[in-house]
């Protein structure tokens, strides 16, 4: 964790989940943080705790001139972004026979809109400078339709398809894309379900994998790496295969 002393980091859903976890393990580590979520008031008490190496503020990542007032706001104080985590992001869950297009906008616009207004935010100063990462959150739900998941699926896969694109771009001017595919982790998306998610992690330890991740700059990375490893299968199974296996073992109640 000693690579991230100094570095400045702005994290989108910084108030909940992964994205708190990830902001407390970069503190410790010395990073400067530039935090953003709706809610404000959760994000002051984070810097509270982490002393004026953190800026904390309110916006919503579906406002693209929002996004880049954060960003502007953040460079403003740090001198410059060195690494976005795109983190925010929604859950949506439906069985096709309750299938609504307001949900499902509303699903995409959180998670894959407002990923790309993250980006645009901070790409014009990494290229005139020539450096930088971008990094999103997508999960193991991006590589194959799941049951009653399509609104969730459909945002994962096209946010991970919108970043390996960013990735092949942006690659000759300097700045790397990793895109993080992480499966179950324990935060308030998660909790209170009661259908099986194999491969539970807590996340603490799914921050500091994916933090690692981010570090080594890599392209992908998918984990936990059987369950991984399960759904790569997946992609090349046959459909009839594929719908039985998951048709079988829903991870929706």
């Amino acid at each position: 964790m000693s690579s991230w002393e100094g570095k400045v980091v702005l994290i989108t859903g910084a108030s909940s989940g992964i994205g708190l976890e990830l902001a407390r393990q970069l503190s410790r580590a010395g990073a400067k943080l530039g935090l953003v979520a709706r809610r404000k008031e959760v994000l002051d008490e984070i810097v509270a705790e982490t002393g004026d190496s953190a800026l904390a503020i309110g916006a919503d990542v579906q406002d693209r001139e929002s996004m880049r007032a954060a960003a502007l706001e953040v460079q403003k104080k740090f001198g410059q972004i060195d690494v976005l985590i795109a983190n925010a992001g929604i859950g949506g869950n439906n069985d096709a026979v309750e299938l609504d297009a307001a949900k499902l906008a509303n699903v995409i616009n959180v998670n894959v809109i407002g990923a790309a207004n993250s980006a645009a935010a901070v790409i014009p100063e990494m290229v005139a400078r020539g450096s930088g990462q971008l990094v999103v959150i997508s999960s193991l739900a991006a590589y194959r339709g799941l049951p009653k998941s399509a609104a969730y699926c459909a945002s994962k896969a096209a946010v991970s398809a919108l970043f390996e694109s960013l990735r092949l771009d942006l690659k000759p001017r300097g700045i790397d894309v990793t895109i993080i595919h992480p499966g179950f982790i324990r935060t308030p998306l998660t909790a209170g379900r009661q259908a099986k998610m194999p491969g539970l992690l807590e996340v603490e330890d799914a921050a500091n994998k994916i933090l690692n991740a981010i570090a080594a700059r890599k392209k992908s990375y998918a984990f936990p790496w059987l369950l991984a490893s399960i759904v790569r299968l997946g992609m090349i199974m046959p459909n009839f295969m594929y719908d039985r296996i998951a048709t079988r073992n829903s991870f929706r109640e």
